[in-house]
């Protein structure tokens, strides 16, 4: 991002992003304006607009807003740039459609006067007035979007995507926001909770907005790509847990079938279950090792916090030590599969029974398989990590 010198005597910023919010745009600038002449704050009204076509750029520029225009087309892209530009120490960002009430903005402030780095709104605390909110946005998609950001990421945060919301420009700078469409909502929270900004919140009000046109939202595309944002940035539950799981259960399901077959609720469990478990080991096996690709590429690159236990796992589990393993697992494989051939070979190599002979070989497979996907797994690890140093070492700092 390119460095903007923040005026000082500018406090506060009132950022709204604009694609064609002609009927609603003016009220919206007169409440923010009246807020910072009634509460005596210096600050600003930026209007980001997104290519409007309907001369909400003209309504915008009479009441005295600034006004910036943003190419990229996106809630995000317009956000990101309003914030590039904006002046004040402190930022408030809200939708211009009348649905927030721009006049009421005191408790957000004094959270951040107070040391909070980002103060959101929550609606479902503030009131969610009649017709203002879809029931299924109400009752489905944002309290379980919220839900799973709460757990993925440990956020206090009860309203993930409360259009309405304040922060310190320069924490939130640093946070190097990318999302360019609406899931821009659950990256700011998402990368300010793993950095370890303050975040809280405070209750908002939603109102109907004063829009005859539908909203720019799209239900279930933007929540899905909310979701997505969610889950590439958790690599834990992404990879990690479901994989650790499904190798676990094949572990288990495949030393209890090892012995002979089973018999449960009148079926019987064989070496179909058995391969079926062996499967579970190798797919659980490739999720583990996503899981610690992933974290690695993202720790090195910013994008997700530092972990020492992590980093200490990183430091125990080298190159040598890991190639040892997966030789362990390579010879054990081969042992088998020669017990197996030996076995063949007592019987003259005639038939067998696959009973007992599969008994041998599927472990033996199992083992072969999983040693020579941590053997390459250690390799690609090496050269993420030399390509990722080696990346380091071409920035330099520059004088300003």
């Amino acid at each position: 991002m390119t460095n903007h010198h923040v005026q000082s005597d500018v406090e506060l910023s009132i950022v709204m992003p604009c694609l064609n919010e002609a009927e609603t745009l003016a009220a919206c600038i007169s409440k923010a304006q009246a807020y910072l002449a009634a509460s005596q704050v210096h600050g600003e009204v930026i209007i980001a607009d997104n290519g409007s076509t309907d001369g909400s750029q003209d309504i915008a520029q009479s009441l005295g807003a600034r006004v910036v225009s943003i190419p990229e087309r996106g809630y995000g892209a317009a956000l990101i740039g309003g914030i590039e530009v904006a002046r004040g120490q402190f930022i408030v960002m809200g939708d211009a459609d009348d649905s927030y009430d721009f006049e009421h903005l005191d408790p957000f402030i004094t959270r951040l006067r107070a040391g909070d780095d980002l103060v959101m709104g929550n609606r479902f605390r503030g009131g969610i007035r009649a017709n203002a909110m879809p029931l299924h946005h109400r009752y489905l998609g944002n309290p379980v979007l919220t839900g799973i950001g709460r757990v993925l990421f440990r956020s206090p945060i009860g309203d993930f995507h409360c259009g309405l919301r304040a922060f310190r420009r320069d924490a939130i700078r640093s946070l190097d926001l990318q999302t360019l469409g609406m899931e821009f909502a659950s990256e700011m929270v998402v990368k300010a909770t793993l950095q370890g900004l303050k975040v809280g919140e405070v209750p908002t009000v939603l109102s109907p907005d004063g829009r005859s046109r539908p909203p720019h939202l799209r239900s279930w595309r933007d929540g899905w790509r909310h979701l997505r944002f969610m889950l590439l940035f958790s690599p834990r539950w992404l990879f990690l847990y479901p994989g650790a799981a499904l190798m676990l259960f094949g572990l288990a399901v495949g030393a209890w079938l090892l012995p002979g077959p089973r018999a449960v609720a009148g079926a019987n469990l064989d070496i179909t279950t058995l391969l079926y478990a062996s499967i579970a080991v190798i797919v659980g096996l490739d999720g583990v090792l996503f899981a610690i690709s992933s974290k690695v590429v993202g720790t090195r690159a910013g994008l997700l916090p530092h972990d020492e236990r992590f980093d200490r796992l990183l430091a125990f589990a080298t190159l040598e030590r890991c190639l040892i393993g997966s030789g362990l697992l390579v010879l054990a494989g081969l042992a088998g599969l020669f017990f197996a051939f030996l076995t063949w070979s007592a019987s003259s190599f005639g038939g067998l029974n696959p009973s007992v002979t599969f008994r041998i070989a599927i472990p033996s497979v199992t083992a072969l398989a999983c040693g020579v996907q941590v053997a390459f797994a250690s390799f690609f690890l090496s050269i993420l990590e030399i390509g990722l140093q080696n990346s380091m070492r071409d920035v330099r700092p520059r004088s300003l």
